[in-house]
This record gives structure tokens, sequence and C-alpha cells, in this order.
């Protein structure tokens, strides 16, 4: 091929790849549909249906006429964006094209399957339901990175699909790091005699907890026209810089887990919301990975939404909404407690969240390795909670039913958890030093100034930059657990009155 060809080659490699995006897009509403609204007998066909075009998708990705061009606009001479865009296809290009069809569409069925399979086991406090398709999913995600890269552990190789620009070295030490200064920083805690306000004392709806739900999406900003909000099993956010929608789910003994959620989930949707829609089907207009995506949630959830500034405010929708009559205070203090006993990840604190993912990535790593035995997850399971809790607990559906990744498939997506909470940390201390009078606005509802500034450095971006290099744009630093370290002792310090 001249290389006359090679913008020609660069455009249809683009309009495969885009072709090949929207066919994945289209699976995940189908996904998203199967665990909101399909009824509990669609599975057979659901699992089919999202079968179907996995494969459809693996046919286009791998085929010559892609690699082929892929190749030609290799060797043209394009403007950055455009090699950004070539670098990317070319990483999965590389990953897909070593995995059989078959398989894909092997691991998306039984994932498909394995979802009713797991809701029945959480509700039934069954693990032996469950154990059989855990183990079907772990055999075949061995299978899946032993055709990517035989060489390297499976673990790493699974994480690199959640995480492909920082290494499992990073993450390793990042969670040594949290665990090393967050064990101490807890246990001082609940040394204290420190009296914090726990002013939910009542029984609040599933009705009034949406009305504050959807109360709470208005007043942060999230457009009508481009989501929706329902509920889950397990909260989650899905969707396009067009349709980004967000899930929660409700405990009417206490609506501030529900709250932490939703700002949650809203944090990824507009993260989704603000790439950029001209770049749509191309890496361009795709999130830079779940390390990135995740920073938007944690940021929105802990730093926005269990700030004092904000909270002096939002009080107000709680009020309204609830039938309550607290201080901006009283929430304040309630949402910041720390609860080495809570059992469940989605609704743990701050601090004691990340001891909640080292204990899940130390047994998907056993599990992976064969150090672990699918029928004595729960023994292990329990057995880490106590060693980093102090607490076990009483039924599986508290333990290790309790989250929907292992129904996905997902092993390795874990770490990124924690990745992107002290990312989020690093970035709004730098959205902190460019926008004056941030806490101010806040405090006043404002949240227009915020919302530019994470367009501006990390949304519009969508995959142009490898991960460090967009936290190195955005905070003029390399990515680091300092900021979080530092952020949680000042702010848990203060609130226990160290």
């Amino acid at each position: 091929m001249s290389a006359d060809d090679s913008p020609d080659a660069y455009d249809s490699l683009l309009e495969r790849y885009e072709r090949a995006t929207y066919i994945g897009d289209a699976a995940g509403v189908l996904s998203w549909d199967q665990e909101v609204v399909m009824p509990e007998g669609g599975t057979p066909a659901r699992s089919k249906q999202t079968s179907a075009l996995s494969g459809a998708r693996h046919d286009i990705l791998t085929s010559d006429e892609f690699e082929a061009d892929l190749n030609a606009a290799e060797d043209a001479d394009l403007p950055d964006e455009q090699a950004a865009v070539v670098r990317e296809i070319r990483r999965e290009f590389d990953r897909a094209a070593k995995v059989p069809k078959s398989l894909v569409e092997r691991i998306s069925e039984e994932t498909s399957n394995a979802l009713p399979i797991w809701k029945e086991a959480k509700a039934e406090d069954d693990w032996e339901t469950f154990a059989p398709q855990v183990e079907t999913l772990l055999e075949l995600k061995r299978e899946y990175a032993n055709h990517i890269d035989p060489e390297t552990d499976t673990y790493e190789v699974l994480f690199a699909d959640y995480e492909p620009w920082l290494d499992l070295s990073v993450a390793e030490d990042v969670l040594e790091q949290l665990r090393d200064a967050l064990i101490p920083l807890i246990d001082e805690l609940n040394e204290t005699d420190a009296d914090l306000a726990t002013p939910f004392d009542g029984t609040y709806s599933d009705d009034d907890q949406f009305s504050l739900a959807e109360s709470t999406l208005e007043y942060l900003g999230y457009p009508e026209e481009h989501g929706r909000l329902d509920t889950a099993p397990h909260p989650f956010s899905s969707g396009t810089q067009f349709d980004a929608r967000v899930t929660t789910r409700f405990d009417n003994e206490d609506p501030v887990g529900s709250i932490g959620s939703v700002i949650h989930e809203f944090g990824h949707a507009t993260y989704t919301l603000g790439l950029p829609r001209e770049a749509y089907g191309t890496p361009l207009g795709q999130n830079r990975g779940l390390t990135v995506h995740e920073s938007q949630s944690r940021l929105w959830e802990n730093h926005v939404g269990r700030s004092a500034s904000f909270l002096s405010s939002y009080v107000d929708l709680v009020n309204d909404d609830l039938g309550t009559d607290i201080s901006g205070r009283e929430l304040y203090e309630a949402a910041n407690q720390v609860y080495p006993d809570n059992l469940i990840r989605v609704e743990a604190d701050e601090l004691t969240y990340h001891m909640h993912i080292i204990l899940r990535f130390e047994i998907e790593r056993d599990l992976l390795s064969g150090d672990l035995d699918v029928a004595d997850v729960p023994e292990a399971w329990n057995a880490k909670m106590e060693e980093y809790l102090g607490v076990t607990p009483d039924t599986d559906a508290e333990g290790c039913l309790q989250d929907i990744h292992w129904a996905h498939g997902s092993f390795g997506y874990f770490p990124t958890y924690s990745l992107g909470s002290v990312l989020a940390a690093q970035l709004f201390d730098a959205a902190e030093s460019d926008i004056d009078g941030l806490d101010a606005q806040l405090a006043d509802g404002e949240f227009d100034a915020l919302h530019e500034w994470l367009t501006e450095e990390v949304h519009q971006h969508g995959a142009r930059y490898t991960t460090n290099e967009l936290v190195k744009r955005a905070t003029g630093e390399e990515f680091s657990a300092d900021a979080f370290i530092d952020y949680a002792d000042a702010k848990f310090s203060d609130l226990y009155d160290l």
C-alpha cells in the first residue's frame, strides 16, 4: 500500500471500529435491560442475544481487512489525535485477535446466565447455588488470559482489561500504602469518644427515597433528556455520551447509603456524558479506563457529596423529601462516620471501603491462581473480614454474595475502585487550586465551575492520553496515593477531634 493510501486506510479502520463500538453499546443496553426491567424468564433468549453481539463485534475487530487497515494506518504519518486512536485500536486488536470467537461468545453467554443464578443465590443466602457458575467463569477467564499472554500472571492479564495503562504493580503498591496508612487511622478513630450525630432514626419508604434521588440528580445537574433513574440489586451506571443511565437501591432504615450511591453513579454518568459527542464510536469518544471512571464517581460522592459545604445546603432536599428536620452538620457527621463493622462494600465509609477492596483483590488472585477453591470462598471471605475489619458476616448474602462482579465475569476489576479513589483526591486538589472559591460554590449548590474543570481536564480527552499522561496534564504530578492519604488524615482527624 502506498503512502497516499494511508489516509484511506485510517478512515476505513475508523469506520470498521465504529461499527464494532455500536454493536458493543447495543449489548450494553441489553445488559442494562436484564439488570433493571427484563422479566426473570427472559434469560435463555438474552444470553443468546448478547453472545451473538459479542461474536459479531469480535468478527469485525479480528478480520483480515481490519488488520490490514490497522497496519497501513500505523505506517502513516498521522496527526497526534489520529495516532492516539491507532494506538488504542492496536492494543484492543492485539488482545482480541488472540482469543477465539467461540470463547468470546461462551463467556458472554455464561455471564448472562450467571446473573439470575447470582440473584437467586443472594436471595437464598446460598453460596453453593452460585459456586458452579463461578467455577465455570474462572475456567473461561483463565483460558481467555492464557490466549492473550500465557507467560504473564492471569490476574495481571485480566486487570489490564479494566486499567490498560497502569501496571498491576501500581495497584498493589497503592493498596499496600492504603492498608499501611488507613488501618492505624481507623483504629485511632475507633478509640476516640467522639459522639457523632446519627439523625436518621425512623423508617423511610422507597417512594420517598426515590423522590430524594430524583431531587439529588436534578440538584447536581443531571440532564433528563440524556439519562434516567431506576433501581437495581446492585447500583450501577451505563451508557454513552448521549444516554447515560443510573440506578440505585434503598435501605428503609438508612437513607445515607442511597444518597451516596446516587451521587456516586451521577459521577460516572457525568463523565460519560462529558465525552466528546463528535467522537462517538472512536477511542477519542470513550472513557480512559476504570481508574479514571471511578475517580469521577468517587470525586462527586466523597469530595463533593460528603463535604460539609455541599451538605450545608443539600440538607434542605433531604428534609423536604424524607420529612426530617436535621441540620447540615448532623448530615455531615452521619455521612462521614467510620464503621468498621459495616459488612457491605457499597455502604462502607471512605476509609474502611479500601479494606473491602483489598479483601476482594486477595481472594480473586487466589482463586485465579488455584490457591483457593471456590467452595472455600465463604470461609476465606469471613476470615479476611475479621482480619481487616474485625467483623464476621452472619450470612453469605452479606459476605461473598454481595457483589455482582463475579456474575459478570469481572475478575481483576476491584483494584480500580481504590485507584479511582486516590485519583479523585489528586484531581480535586488540582480543581481547588484552579477554581477560586470552590468550597463556597459547593455550599451554594453551584457546580458549573467544577463540572467545566473536569470536562476540560478529563472528560473531553476521551482515551487520547494514557492514564498517567492524563493525570499529569490535569494535576501536574504523577499518579500517586499521597493526596488521598493526606486528605483522609486531615478530614477525619478534624471530624473526630484527634
